[in-house]
């Protein structure tokens, strides 16, 4: 039998093309949702120092939970932490739980389409817009928490697939109105978080799945392109209302 150098069988292994999802993400023969599954460990270990901080489940007293909550007078007064930090922030047991299993229903399947590095970045995004809509819809003072706007970009995303497959978006867009439904109906949700996320979510997911280019690899690059476009729209959102928000808070 003839028999082969290791280099050369390395060399041949990466000559091959990998298989990849219509968003240009890796096909693996395991569909393990390792990123959704990072998310939530992520937001379970924040809720849980938070709540060893206050010394219970009702963890709204934890210095960390003060720190990172999103009001938008603070983050105008620089304390830019909270844009993110407050994304990972849950106000109690119910609320976590809620999110989370909302993140891994809705979560698995996205990761699986966009890939894991695209399905970060959209949830990222997705938490940004939610963060922008906050800064400028909400009261100045009001404090905001919770992965439901990202969660909501992730519902966004799974309508934009759905279209991309040529599937009927309705049942989950009818997921969506029910929400929104809640969110006006339920005292305490934030109805523009979730909005704000749902639209930065949809429209990042839109460009990597309809902006092609001459060839695969640009048609990935291009949708990088994409995702980094709506992130810094939304930036640039938080950026100029905190700039406007800045002189009440000095006046203040």
């Amino acid at each position: 039998m003839g028999q082969h150098c290791v280099d050369c069988v390395a060399q041949a292994a990466r000559s091959v093309p990998r298989a990849r999802t219509m968003a240009g993400g890796v096909s693996r023969t395991v569909a393990t949702p390792v990123v959704t599954y990072a998310v939530m460990a992520l937001n379970i270990l924040v809720f849980a120092l938070t709540a060893a901080q206050s010394g219970g489940l009702a963890n709204q007293s934890s210095s960390l939970f003060r720190s990172w909550q999103l009001v938008p007078l603070l983050v105008a007064d620089g304390d830019v932490v909270r844009i993110l930090g407050s994304g990972f922030l849950h106000s109690g047991i119910v609320h976590l739980a809620v999110n989370m299993f909302a993140l891994y229903v809705i979560g698995r399947d996205c990761e699986l389409v966009l890939g894991r590095s695209r399905y970060l970045a959209v949830y990222l995004v997705a938490l940004l817009g939610g963060a922008a809509a906050v800064m400028w819809l909400s009261s100045p003072l009001v404090a905001t928490v919770g992965a439901s706007g990202a969660v909501f970009g992730l519902l966004g995303a799974q309508a934009v697939i759905l279209v991309r497959l040529r599937r009927s978006p309705i049942p989950v867009l009818v997921v969506i109105g029910l929400n929104v439904v809640l969110s006006i109906a339920i005292p305490g949700i934030s109805l523009w978080g979730h909005l704000g996320g749902l639209a930065a979510g949809a429209a990042a997911t839109a460009a990597v799945l309809f902006v092609t280019g001459s060839d695969a690899r640009r048609s990935r690059r291009l949708g990088w392109f994409g995702i980094a476009g709506v992130g810094l729209l939304a930036l640039a959102l938080i950026g100029l209302r905190a700039a406007t928000l800045a002189p009440t808070f000095v006046v203040g």
